[in-house]
């Protein structure tokens, strides 16, 4: 979701390395406008004060702008220790003293798309949420495909977790069912977290057609989960990372909201279809209750991903 503000900056004349963690560090470099992708040796959770101050060091003297992203403290705090003479940012989580340019962060309920919200950090006006874009290199691609016996379009892609919690992921039961209807091979992707919840998937499609199902959840370095979802000939999945990623990727997909919210963080692309029972008129009684925004359902039904059935996308699949 960050990938137009970078273009706007590229198309600029700024010349763009980007910090990230690892895990997400191989999304950054299939984007044509990064110079440079620095992987953060930090560990999720905690302030890790010593290790940002060793690597503000390195960097310092280095750069001239800094645009920081993430809306927490510690995404500020590396900037301001290497002495990035220009830190743009939005206020929040008592950083006022760590950004030099700050922008006022609109209360959740009333926040645009996040690629526009993301984009603004530009400073330019008219901020549209444009489509994110990446593309996998050919060679990387078929070397990819190679290694796991695979053939671009010929298998779809089923993604069921989503690391927020359960309230943003649609029942196991009903991705098995819709795995079972599908046409060709099905794999499973996500992370090592959701490794157990796809092989349970996948053994109840394999029960009754042996060799369907693929669970390679936690078994896939991201670049090569990215090369399967840009050679998928459909993916359906939560409102996740993976789900962005596949509309960056430009892959004809199908995308799953519960207690969030589509109009806050759709997946940008032309080829993407939406299900949300919020937004059906024919859904009775109506879902008053979403978007929450919580990771368990609060009035523990989850009506909003449970009523929602496999022949639903299956239809939203053929149309």
């Amino acid at each position: 979701m960050t990938e137009p503000l970078l273009r706007r900056l590229h198309a600029r004349g700024e010349r763009l390395t980007v910090g990230a963690l690892p895990w997400v560090a191989p999304v950054y470099r299939l984007m044509p406008q990064v110079a440079r992708v620095i992987e953060f040796p930090f560990a999720h959770g905690g302030l890790q004060f010593k290790a940002r101050r060793s690597l503000a060091r390195e960097l310092s003297g280095r750069f001239d702008t800094a645009y920081i992203c993430p809306n927490s403290l510690k995404s500020a705090l590396l900037p301001f220790l290497a002495s990035i003479p220009k830190r743009v940012g939005y206020l929040g989580e008592a950083r006022i003293g760590l950004l030099t340019h700050r922008l006022k962060n609109p209360a959740k309920d009333k926040r645009p798309p996040m690629v526009s919200f993301y984009s603004a950090l530009s400073g330019e006006a008219g901020i549209a949420a444009d489509q994110p874009r990446l593309k996998v290199d050919d060679t990387t691609l078929a070397a990819d495909l190679a290694s796991l016996g695979l053939q671009a379009g010929a298998f779809s892609v089923l993604a069921p977790g989503s690391e927020y919690g359960p309230a943003k992921r649609w029942p196991a039961g009903h991705f098995a069912e819709l795995a079972r209807q599908l046409d060709g091979p099905v794999l499973l992707l996500g992370s090592a977290k959701e490794a157990e919840l796809c092989d349970a998937i996948a053994t109840e499609v394999n029960t009754q057609t042996p060799g369907k199902c693929q669970n390679l959840a936690g078994k896939t370095a991201l670049g090569l989960a990215l090369s399967i979802i840009y050679a998928t000939k459909l993916i359906v999945s939560n409102d996740s990372g993976l789900m962005h990623v596949a509309a960056a990727l430009g892959a004809r997909q199908v995308a799953l909201f519960g207690s969030s919210s589509p109009h806050h963080t759709p997946p940008l692309n032309s080829l993407a279809s939406v299900l949300w029972l919020k937004d059906d008129p024919a859904y009775q009684p109506p879902l008053d209750c979403a978007p929450c925004f919580e990771r368990s359902c609060p009035l523990g039904h989850t009506r909003c991903l449970n009523d929602l059935s496999p022949a639903a996308v299956l239809a939203r699949l053929g149309a």
